[in-house]
């Protein structure tokens, strides 16, 4: 007012130009200049960048400190030290001025809110939503830690959370005002002015901050602790004036009270990140990410277990597949055979993990990449027989070799072995060919070379190999094996660890977190080198798997997908990797089976050991109505691959399909043989009995037995002890598998996953508690319609939604939502998913009393050759999801003509 009075502008306003060299500020109706934030040295403005011909944020320094040496030079140093910063969480600053007196700078225009408006405008942030906004913030402070930077100032407000075009929040750390340089040990030696004291905002400064101690990445990662906490609760674990903030830390007391309801593995972790003692907490951002990832993992490992589990049951009966001819098919046939009793070949051959000699469990992966661009090599060549990796993998750790079981096991009468040494920049490679029906040494060879000759090496080794086999080697199978995959070593150990990654993402545990992680490695690996085929090759398939069945069904995943396929495309548009990718590029993202199946016949034809051709094919077969040749060539990935889990066990779910169930018994009884303690594997074989002879007894068993021995293993079978507690109609135990499932969902059936609040909904139902029942599926039905509307057109989401409306006696949206499910995917054009949809349809109509069309769809689903485990003799007969349609005549013949003969 007195600044008024006396005809003065305001001094904390800068002058108002309209233009900066080339940036014109943006003007508001209001004809003053847009404000996007305001901060102790300078106002940032929206602007016009009249050179590049777009928006920008432009921040220019207060008046007031145009005089101050200290404040311009810390202006400039916060400028140029973000600018020294490219990264994609990072705000880029791009361009400095300081025309006319006036000091400013140009950076990105990051247009959303910052977390503290989020908070402020929608309250506290999703747990899994949360945690990735602060894994990208920790990404932002490795980069700075690459330039030995320590931000100083992480709080909400200088996080930025933008929406992209697919949905997908990205978070942007700004304002470096207070950064410090870490290679800087004091101020007397700064070349930049540097303030002493306190430095930060007292609510999320670390403890070393309150004390005017020397700061390191430890004490940005006490703030991000400070940030998600807030994410997660809305609130401040410490509070009040600088001195009770500083005493509430130092007394190592956290108000817990207020992350109620958030996984113990998150609340652990950011009791960790504020530990008062620096040395307690992650010791880097680095550590803190894989940490981040393993809280991630942990929160998700029982959802991907489900889909893990029930992708087992993903090849489900065809409503227009005629039944009798493929099971008459198929009872013609034997069992699948162990590859012990195969005719054994002389031009076969197995290369065994690598041992590692170097003493440095890091090169580790790089003995791996050794072994596996040998096989890689060989497997090119069309005369020899070569067992793929994920089958020879399984031998990593066995250290005493038996080659005579080994090669019964597999199906061989050859196996190389090797080891790899490697010291500074030297290595030794060693290998010998084995014939394993007399243990004769057919031969050996060490290499002693520079560490850049490793991929000669390589390609040395298999032309050899193929010479004592006497294997036929055309000249283009020889350029093949000459080409080194990258120039560049450590693009290769990054693409070895993350192919290394990828063998889990088919069975294992922890799918989700070595996909992404996997993927985050490879895409270091074609940064390093952008010509690295085999890497984009490895993108492709990682992205796919993700988008179909881990269920990231985003246009953001599908962009990915098809971006690496591009890069692929153009660095080797006829290899046979390309049209193997495009497959499954088609196959998992596009659902053209047709296409799908045009790339993988040009595939084969350079690819000829490859066993995933056939394994793709199986699979798209039996979604195009052909179950009997789907079974042909999934027996000859077998053939190439015999210690595949997941290719055994979609063999299995083949006859689950088919509803030869002593058949699925026996090949899942095989598979129990290689991974005798895979809890999922045993509980889908205990499955079998359930939907067989609607029989709990063997699941019951199971689920006791396994946490007899191991009581940690709870979160990995709850989904198996609710469906069995309803079977049994034990509503105690089932209560007691929900809160062991914590957030996960009760059911899992490819992409057709029910909530945990769904289960509550259905338990309440069974129980004939309609009040709670219809509690429980309005939040289900909240959450599920966020999941529909992330992925559009995507029809099992949309199906679930529409059996939650059922549940909630919106008769006429569940019928529409049911019906358009099938629209999206006909069983025409997807004989396994669309009868999915035919058959919750079914549901879809019981629930909402429309009995004679519910029976209609299932006494289809009935005469088709297939039944999944939604619809078997055990479902039907035991579960609650039918419980409308019992004790009706028609109903019971359906069940009836189920039930084993």
């Amino acid at each position: 007012m007195l600044h008024t009075a006396l005809g003065r502008a305001d001094v904390d306003q800068p002058r108002k130009p309209q233009r900066f060299d080339q940036y014109e500020l943006v003007i508001g109706s209001d004809g003053e200049p847009v404000e996007l934030g305001r901060g102790a040295m300078g106002v940032t403005y929206k602007a016009f960048d009249t050179n590049l011909r777009c928006e920008v944020a432009l921040k220019v320094i207060q008046p007031r400190y145009l005089a101050d040496e200290v404040s311009r030079a810390r202006f400039l140093s916060e400028a140029r030290v973000a600018a020294q910063l490219r990264h994609r969480n990072i705000a880029s600053v791009f361009h400095l001025g300081g025309k006319r007196g006036e000091y400013f700078y140009a950076m990105e225009l990051v247009e959303g809110q910052t977390i503290e408006e989020w908070i402020h405008s929608k309250g506290p942030i999703d747990c899994p939503v949360a945690l990735d906004i602060a894994l990208q913030i920790t990404r932002a402070l490795i980069a700075t830690g690459t330039r030995q930077f320590v931000h100083r100032d992480v709080k909400p407000s200088n996080v930025m959370l933008c929406t992209e075009a697919d949905g997908a929040i990205v978070a942007k750390l700004i304002d470096f005002g207070l950064v410090r340089d870490a290679t800087v040990q004091s101020a007397n030696v700064s070349s930049t002015p540097t303030r002493t004291g306190f430095i930060g905002t007292p609510h999320f400064a670390s403890p070393e901050q309150f004390a005017g101690q020397t700061t390191d990445a430890r004490s940005d990662i006490y703030s991000l602790g400070v940030t998600l906490w807030y994410m997660l609760s809305g609130k401040l674990p410490f509070d009040g004036t600088r001195d009770e903030i500083r005493r509430k830390q130092l007394s190592g007391s956290l108000p817990l009270a207020q992350l109620k309801g958030i996984p113990r593995a998150v609340v652990d972790l950011i009791g960790r990140m504020l530990k008062a003692d620096a040395a307690m907490r992650p010791k880097s951002p680095g550590v803190l990410k894989e940490q981040l990832n393993n809280c991630i993992a942990a929160i998700d490992s029982a959802k991907q277990k489900q889909r893990r589990r029930f992708a087992y049951s993903a090849l489900t009966a065809a409503v227009i597949i005629t039944g009798t001819l493929a099971a008459a098919y198929v009872l013609q046939r034997k069992f699948v055979s162990s590859a012990a009793n195969e005719v054994v070949t002389e031009k076969n051959v197995a290369v065994l993990p690598f041992q590692n000699l170097s003493g440095d469990t890091d090169n580790a992966y790089f003995a791996d990449g050794v072994q596996d661009q040998v096989l890689t090599d060989l497997a090119q060549i069309a005369d020899l027989k070569v067992i793929s990796r994920v089958s020879v993998m399984q031998y990593k750790t066995d250290i005493a070799r038996n080659l005579r079981k080994i090669g019964g096991e597999l199906g061989v009468a050859h196996v190389v072995e090797g080891s790899v040494q490697r010291a500074g920049n030297k290595i030794r490679v060693n290998a010998q060919l084995i014939d394993v029906r007399t243990n004769a040494h057919l031969w050996a060879q060490t290499y002693d070379r520079d560490l850049d000759d490793v991929f000669a090496i390589q390609s040395e080794i298999a032309k050899a190999i193929a010479g004592q086999l006497h294997a036929k080697l055309s000249p283009s199978e020889k350029a093949a094996i000459e080409k080194p995959p990258t120039t560049d070593l450590a693009a290769f150990d990054l693409y070895t660890r993350a192919k290394t990654l990828l063998l889990s993402t088919t069975f294992g545990v922890n799918i989700q977190q070595n996909l992404e992680q996997a993927i985050e490695l490879l895409n270091q690996a074609v940064a390093r080198d952008p010509a690295f085929f085999e890497a984009y090759y490895q993108l492709v398939y990682a992205h796919g798997y993700a988008y179909s069945v881990i269920g990231d069904h985003t246009p953001r995943r599908l962009a990915s997908a098809e971006s690496a396929l591009q890069a692929a495309t153009r660095l080797r548009p006829d290899a046979g990797e390309t049209h193997l990718a495009r497959a499954n590029y088609l196959y998992r993202c596009l659902r053209d089976y047709d296409g799908a199946l045009a790339e993988l016949k040009v595939a084969g034809r350079s690819l000829p050991n490859d066993s995933r051709i056939f394994e793709l094919t199986g699979l798209i077969l039996r979604r195009r109505g052909q179950p009997e040749e789907g079974l042909r060539n999934l027996e000859r990935a077998v053939e190439l691959d015999p210690r595949n889990v997941h290719t055994l066990q979609q063999i299995a779910l083949g006859y689950q399909y088919l509803r030869l169930y002593p058949q699925e018994a026996a090949v899942f009884d095989r598979v129990m043989t290689i991974v005798p303690s895979d809890v999922p594997a045993k509980i889908t074989r205990a499955y079998t009995e359930l939907d067989w002879k609607a029989d709990t007894r063997r699941l019951h068993d199971t689920i006791d037995s396994i946490l007899a021995a191991s009581p940690g293993a709870i979160s990995e079978v709850a989904d198996a002890w609710f469906i069995c507690a309803l079977a049994e109609r034990d509503p105690t135990a089932a209560e007691r598998a929900l809160v062991a499932l914590g957030d996960n969902p009760c059911w899992g059936d490819d992409n057709l996953l029910l909530s945990h609040t769904f289960g509550e909904g259905l338990l309440a139902r069974m129980m004939g508690d309609e009040t709670r029942a219809h509690a429980a599926f309005s939040k289900a039905r909240l959450e599920q319609e966020k999941i529909v509307q992330a992925q559009p057109g995507n029809g099992p989401p949309l199906s679930v939604l529409g059996l939650i409306d059922a549940g909630l006696g919106r008769k006429e949206e569940a019928l529409q939502e049911g019906r358009r499910a099938i629209e999206l995917v006909p069983v025409e054009k997807d004989s396994i998913s669309g009868s999915r949809m035919l058959v919750y349809f079914a549901m879809i109509a019981a629930w909402a009393g429309e009995k004679d069309i519910a029976l209609q769809y299932l006494a289809a689903n009935a005469k088709s050759p297939g039944g999944y485990n939604i619809a078997t003799y055990g479902s039907l007969k035991l579960l609650p999801f039918w419980d409308p349609l019992r004790g009706d005549p028609r109903f019971e013949e359906i069940v009836q003509s189920l039930a084993p003969k």
